[in-house]
């Protein structure tokens, strides 16, 4: 059946279970990450009381503005759409979500804004995993098997992971020795050690070419590369809205290490592009 009322909604060939608490959930998410990150930039002094966490985070206020909430509403409008980018895509703009208010939550002192914090992380964490239980992980591997790049994508999922995973500790143990070290560190480390099993996992199961792999395959290599992007920007903007220098060897490190994750996570979407994209309909 191929009918009008049908060209908004998602291939039902490709899911196991109705989406409209996922995009009305995913819609409470955006509103609470627009609300805290305009509240961020219009009273700085109120929820970031010094120097250091204004330098943290004011910046990454914007980025999520410019980056978080487009790849969110981007990746719901495709599955609305009845594109399998989007649908592939949709877990991994709310990843972007969960790792970055991790970093909130233990690096900003407690206040009424911490509710929206936790429940930006609550909310995404719930639904990415939702979205991957959701999705019909068999049919996705049928359309796509041998045509994404399995190893090569598989393998820079498990690189990172592992390195995210000593770099992650290493701040930790850092940490432990060091009474003043920074909390906002802390929150990232946290978030990273997170990131990074489910990077290695997602990768292992891509690599061997599992159902699952190609389920949440690209929208964990969509998470990193946002983070990679949006972390250049946050460099770029630093200095331009607090006191922060502008460090040029920062921004080069971070794009080196991200073209690392561009080049996999193209070729992916070239095999999802290559088998047409097209919607499935009953």
């Amino acid at each position: 059946m191929n009918t009008e009322s049908s060209r908004n909604s998602t291939p039902s060939l490709l899911v196991t279970h109705d989406l409209t608490i996922a995009y009305t959930l995913s819609l409470i998410v955006a509103f609470l990450m627009t609300a805290a990150s305009f509240g961020g930039l219009f009273f700085p002094s109120n929820i970031y009381p010094s120097d250091e966490l204004r330098q943290s985070f004011l910046a990454n206020d914007v980025v999520n503005l410019l980056i978080g909430l487009p790849i969110l509403f981007g990746s719901m409008w495709l599955t609305r759409r009845g594109k399998l980018i989007g649908l592939l895509c949709w877990p991994g703009a709310l990843l972007y979500t969960f790792y970055n208010y991790i970093a909130y939550i233990f690096g900003i002192p407690l206040s009424w804004i911490t509710l929206a914090f936790v429940a930006l992380v609550l909310l995404s964490g719930y639904l990415t995993f939702e979205l991957l239980r959701s999705i019909d992980s068999n049919a996705v591997q049928a359309q796509l098997k041998g045509t994404v790049f399995e190893k090569i994508s598989g393998g820079v999922l498990v690189l990172f992971g592992v390195a995210f995973f000593f770099l992650a500790v290493g701040v930790i143990t850092e940490a432990n020795t060091q009474p003043e070290f920074p909390m906002t560190d802390v929150g990232v480390a946290i978030a990273d050690i997170i990131l990074s099993v489910l990077l290695f996992v997602g990768g292992v199961f891509l690599y061997r070419r599992k159902p699952l792999g190609y389920a949440g395959g690209l929208g964990l290599l969509f998470a990193a590369s946002t983070l990679f992007i949006g972390l250049i920007i946050f460099l770029l903007l630093q200095p331009v809205l607090t006191n922060a220098p502008f460090v040029l060897t920062d921004v080069i490190v971070v794009l080196i290490m991200g073209l690392i994750c561009f080049i996999p996570t193209g070729l992916f979407l070239r095999g999802i592009l290559s088998k047409g994209n097209r919607r499935e309909t009953i």
